[in-house]
C-alpha cells in the first residue's frame, strides 16, 4: 500500500508503474468511484482491469438529492417562522411556535429527519418512525425522493445478476425521471455516463469499504491533532500504525 500526494493523474500513473508490468496486468478488477482522473489511471496503469464504480458513491448522489429537498423545505420553514415571529413584535405579541404532535415545531422537524432519511423503514427508531410519519405527510414530496433512494438501494442489496439489475435500474430510472425531482438529475446523468461499470458491481459485488474505511482512520487521526504540520512524521506515524 502506497500513499501518493495529490490526484493529479500524471503523479500517481507514474508513481503506480512503479510496479512491475507483469503484476499490474494481472489485476482483473478495481473498484473506484466517478471521477473521470481515477478511471485514466486505473485504464493507464491496469490496462487488464474491470473497472466497477463502487455502490457507495452511487447511493451518495441518490442521498444527496434528497437531503437536498429536505433543506430546501427546512430553509422555507425558517422563513416562515422568521416572518411569524416578526409580526409578533410588530403587533407587540408574544410568539407562540406552533407544535406538531411529537412535540416538534416545522422548522425542528426538517432538521431532525435529516438521520432518519438515510435509512430504511426497517431500521427506524419509534421516534424516528414517528417523525417520518409526520414528515411524509406534510412533504409527499420528500416521502416519494426518499422511496425513490431507498429502492436503488434494494436494487444494490437484492441483485446478483447483472441483466436482472440492469433492468431494475431502467424501470427506476424512469420512476426518477416521472417523479419531475431536478435534484435527482445529477443520479440520473451519473448513470447514464457510468452504467457499464455501475453494473460491473453485480458480476463480483465488490466495494471500495476496505479503502473507505482506511480513508475514514486516517482523517479521524488527524482531526485528533488539528490537523498535520509535518506531512513526512504524519505518514511515518501512519505507516507505524497501520502498515
Amino acid at each position: 500500500m502506497a500513499i501518493v500526494a495529490g490526484t493529479k493523474t500524471e503523479q500517481v500513473i507514474e508513481h503506480v508503474s512503479k510496479i512491475d508490468s507483469k503484476k499490474r496486468q494481472a489485476v482483473i478488477e478495481i473498484t473506484l468511484d466517478m471521477a473521470n482522473s481515477m478511471k485514466l489511471i486505473a485504464k493507464k496503469c491496469f490496462p487488464k482491469a474491470i473497472q466497477v464504480t463502487d455502490r457507495f458513491h452511487v447511493q451518495k448522489l441518490a442521498l444527496e438529492a434528497l437531503q437536498e429537498i429536505r433543506i430546501k423545505h427546512r430553509w422555507e420553514a425558517m422563513d416562515i417562522e422568521n416572518q411569524s415571529i416578526l409580526q409578533a413584535k410588530s403587533e407587540n405579541k408574544a410568539h407562540t411556535p406552533q407544535l406538531l404532535s411529537n412535540g416538534d415545531t416545522v422548522k425542528q422537524l426538517l432538521a431532525r429527519s435529516r438521520y432518519l432519511l438515510y435509512k430504511p423503514r426497517g431500521k427506524w427508531t419509534v421516534n424516528q418512525e414517528e417523525r417520518a410519519k409526520l414528515l411524509f405527510e406534510l412533504y409527499p414530496d420528500v416521502k416519494t425522493a426518499h422511496a425513490l433512494s431507498q429502492q436503488l438501494r434494494s436494487i444494490y442489496d437484492t441483485n446478483n445478476d447483472k441483466n436482472v439489475a440492469l433492468l431494475k435500474l431502467a424501470h427506476w430510472y424512469r420512476k426518477v425521471e416521472e417523479s419531475g425531482f431536478k435534484n435527482f438529475n445529477v443520479v440520473l446523468n451519473s448513470i447514464t455516463v457510468n452504467y457499464q461499470s455501475i453494473l460491473n458491481y453485480f458480476d463480483n459485488r465488490s466495494t471500495n469499504a476496505s479503502a473507505e474505511s482506511f480513508n475514514a482512520k486516517i482523517k479521524a487521526f488527524r482531526s485528533q491533532f488539528r490537523g498535520v504540520r509535518k506531512i513526512d512524521f504524519f505518514l511515518f506515524r501512519l505507516s507505524n500504525l497501520f502498515a
